[in-house]
């Protein structure tokens, strides 16, 4: 069965396709044209499910072969801040805005509000579209978050991230660790089993 990914992400394709690797897992743009989802979801879960049902619908009307559609939705929380940035972790900084850009405005809320460290976790929040309903799944990493930036590894907020049992940020730590202990990667291995079941 084909996995239709609702994103373009090159490094979600690959990372999906080494967990499905029984499964042909190719971007929603190679069946059918890119369009813009409005995300307007009040929860990681609701938005992962609007990205997952809207390529359904387009792909569905373009393939007559058996397929799923997985989209996911991810970010980080700081409890300590007031849960932000939560669902908007990529537009922290506003519409447009640079990854670099989101960790200096996180990292500048820390400082703000007195903060050197302060627990975080990253939530990753997987839909599951298929002929037989919508199922969703969900990956977290714990840790803390840093009042600086360091590392150059990874992208978003992980040079500001530790993960729980670490000294070390996500820009510091090698791929394979961050891969191991990942919220996406946790949120895939179940994401996989449901795809299985199928």
């Amino acid at each position: 069965m084909k996995i239709i990914l609702a994103s373009g992400n090159p490094g979600k394709i690959r990372e999906i396709s080494a967990y499905c690797n029984k499964n042909e897992v190719l971007p929603y743009s190679d069946i059918v044209e890119k369009f813009d989802v409005i995300e307007d979801g009040k929860s990681f879960q609701e938005n992962a499910i609007i990205k997952a049902k809207a390529v359904y619908d387009k792909v569905r009307e373009k393939l007559d072969e058996p397929f799923v559609v997985l989209a996911d939705d991810s970010g980080i929380t700081v409890p300590a801040l007031g849960n932000i940035p939560g669902i908007y972790s990529a537009r922290f900084a506003g519409e447009g805005a640079t990854d670099k850009e989101n960790l200096y405005k996180l990292i500048d809320e820390l400082k703000q509000a007195g903060f050197a460290h302060t627990p975080a976790y990253y939530t990753a929040a997987m839909a599951i579209v298929t002929p037989k309903g919508t199922f969703t799944v969900h990956g977290w990493m714990h840790g803390e978050v840093i009042d600086e930036a360091k590392g150059e590894k990874g992208f978003g907020y992980d040079p500001m991230f530790i993960p729980e049992g670490y000294e070390n940020t996500l820009g510091e730590l090698d791929h394979d660790v961050k891969e191991k202990l990942s919220h996406r990667s946790k949120a895939l291995e179940l994401a996989k089993t449901v795809i299985e079941t199928l």
